[in-house]
């Protein structure tokens, strides 16, 4: 079964800018998507992601803090790389403490388990954080960053919708 494209915003909104995930799909959800795209506020439930990624998504596109180095506020496109996912070891699942190459591999052990379909495509709009430490809200260059994840997150569905795969990217957008 063929359920689309999912938007999953991933973080703790307790840790700062590690919110930043669930602020940008909150946002999207105002938006006007196509109707095979569904958002999803994930928050620490990585566990859940993995599980709701076995219904069959054609994509995904994950939306997280992502540290890579880079300014504060900057944002990227990331496509992990091709090729296998490993499988996650027992002791390194912790339900609060999932980043997408976690969700990844907990996918492939459950998809190598059930016989589930991983999406075909996977992509990670990131954003790089000021400060993770412990707090409710963005820090301003993350805050701001916002508005430019979800114009990246909007052209990438409707790429996806209708296009179908894009080339490779992991650079700032």
């Amino acid at each position: 079964m063929d359920r689309g494209i999912l938007v999953a915003g991933v973080g703790n909104v307790f840790l700062g800018d590690d919110g930043f995930g669930v602020a940008v799909v909150d946002r999207l959800r105002a938006e006007l998507l196509p109707p095979d795209v569904e958002v999803l506020d994930v928050g620490v439930r990585g566990v859940h992601l993995a599980y709701q990624l076995l219904d069959g998504y054609r994509a995904l596109v994950l939306v997280d803090a992502t540290a890579r180095g880079g300014a504060p506020g900057t944002v990227y496109l990331i496509e992990p790389a091709d090729g296998p996912v490993e499988p996650v070891a027992e002791a390194v699942l912790d339900g609060h403490r999932m980043g997408p190459d976690a969700v990844l591999g907990l996918l492939a052990t459950l998809s190598a388990g059930t016989g589930g379909q991983p999406p075909d495509q996977v992509l990670v709009v990131g954003c790089e954080p000021q400060s993770l430490d412990e707090g409710i809200g963005l820090s301003e260059p993350v805050a701001a960053a916002v508005g430019q994840a979800v114009q990246v997150v909007r052209r990438l569905v409707e790429e996806l919708h209708q296009k179908g795969p894009r080339e490779r990217r992991t650079t700032p957008c």
